[in-house]
């Protein structure tokens, strides 16, 4: 067992699988939350019930040998089920090789379960109902308020972990600290979101199709719907603040609410029995992303997940981020470890700009599946992508496939090859220059001369810069 003891701030999943695998490298662990413990307590409807859970996330459950007990949580969904405004529906799967897909995991039932096996742990202690005030960064001490018994707790780590979310307090402190320089951005999206709920069957069964993510793209709103294991599916609504003739602002009375939803989602308005109520009755949370830099400070503290890098939901990779941000820091453990100055600064370096890509293409993806899901020209591409990934398995990943299924290819190349490989489809569509009738692998040469020619360009205004 290690002599150093680390303190990780935030007991969510990012903070719980860290916890876990630092123990396991054997460190003396000290995790702690704000809130009681999510297996103990109701924590209530409308946050986040549920996730989209994929191989980037599931190499950090095999790092800690969680693999087995994970599957038994997750539901397969193999496409986007699109619901256009007349209730018809067609399926767009996620790639063309049947081997691709990604899950509905409740986001309680995980973190449950990480918690069930760092409590297992002998040099993990659990500390719950702590909220952090501030932190030394200096000396590796944070200062907590016991909320049971109103008092405040000093705790001390050789090294501090702050995984506590996009509000993090670590990130706070780094950012009031005057004696280095410390960039934060944090950019709202006009749009936020309320969660809601298709309840399941008398029997238990689900109301509709529970083998794909639903979606109802309306153009500047939509509807989302993941399954769950008890039937139900959790719904969420995204929707502007303020503007358009229905929005978070102007739906105001149970009246009102039913009106929209039977003018744009009225199949799904039929699978909302309690639609009036818990739209009242569940909060509605804002959309956001957070960039900072540096994400360390005198080797003492750092900042993981969502403290270092919220996106928006809308690739459902924060999760996944966040998971792979524990198996990249455990590499560069393997490299350096036993120098903290070290393995932060090579950390960052190796994870900022991936992580500063997924938060563009979460965005990029926001306005893909509001509007472009359900557009002819989107469904052409879609249809001719996952053709090549049926006849050409090895050969051609769409954006979605580098991102979701392809672990080992870093977010940025991801971003890179998937963004011309998008243009040169598109392009090749609107001007008409893919014939159908020809044979679909010199259609696949043809996408590949333009994703090129592209990728040569842009690395050549790149270099220009």
């Amino acid at each position: 067992m290690k002599e150093q003891t680390i303190l990780i701030i935030g007991a969510g999943l990012c903070g719980s699988l860290l916890a876990l695998r630092m123990a396991q490298r054997g460190y003396e662990v000290q995790l702690i939350e704000k809130r009681p413990d999510l297996r103990t307590v109701d924590l209530g409807a409308g946050r986040s019930i549920n996730l989209a859970f994929s191989d980037r996330g599931m190499k950090g459950m095999k790092l800690v040998g969680l693999e087995e007990k994970v599957k038994k949580l997750c539901i397969p969904m193999y496409g986007r089920m699109i619901h256009d405004i007349e209730s018809n529906t067609f399926l767009s799967r996620y790639s063309g090789r049947e081997d691709e897909y990604i899950n509905s995991i409740s986001r309680t039932g995980l973190n449950a379960l990480l918690l069930d096996e760092a409590e297992q742990m002998e040099n993990i202690t659990l500390i719950f109902n702590h909220s952090c005030i501030e932190v030394d960064l200096e000396k590796g001490i944070g200062t907590f308020h016991d909320d049971v018994n109103d008092r405040e707790l000093l705790l001390k780590g050789d090294i501090v972990i702050g995984a506590d979310g996009a509000g993090s307090v670590l990130r706070k402190s780094m950012f009031l600290h005057k004696k280095f320089l410390f960039s934060f951005s944090q950019n709202f999206l006009t749009h936020g979101y309320k969660e809601l709920t298709f309840p399941p069957t008398k029997d238990g069964g689900y109301r509709t199709e529970k083998g794909a993510l639903h979606i109802w793209p309306r153009g500047e709103n939509m509807v989302i719907a993941l399954p769950n294991l008890d039937g139900s599916f959790t719904v969420t609504l995204f929707l502007n603040w303020t503007e358009g003739e229905y929005n978070f602002d102007n739906l105001n009375t149970p009246e009102r609410v039913l009106e929209y939803f039977e003018k744009y989602y009225p199949d799904a308005l039929a699978l909302m029995p309690n639609l009036a109520i818990e739209f009242f009755e569940n909060p509605t949370g804002a959309l956001g992303t957070v960039k900072c830099s540096p994400w360390s400070s005198y080797g003492k503290t750092l900042l993981m997940g969502d403290a270092a890098h919220a996106i928006v939901p809308f690739y459902g990779q924060g999760m996944n981020a966040s998971f792979e941000d524990v198996v990249v820091f455990d590499e560069i453990l393997d490299q350096y470890e036993g120098d903290w100055q070290k393995v932060f600064s090579a950390y960052e370096k190796k994870r900022k700009k991936d992580t500063d890509a997924i938060a563009d293409l979460a965005l990029d993806n926001f306005h893909e599946m509001k509007a472009h899901t359900a557009s002819a020209l989107f469904q052409e591409k879609r249809k001719l992508e996952t053709a090549f990934e049926k006849e050409f398995p090895f050969e051609y990943y769409s954006k979605y496939s580098l991102v979701t299924f392809n672990e080992n290819i870093p977010y940025s190349e991801a971003m890179r090859r998937g963004r011309a490989q998008d243009k040169a489809i598109l392009n090749l569509l609107v001007d008409r220059k893919i014939n159908l009738d020809k044979p679909l692998r010199d259609t696949l040469e043809l996408v590949k001369r333009e994703t090129e020619s592209i990728l040569h360009d842009d690395a050549i205004a790149k270099n220009l810069m």
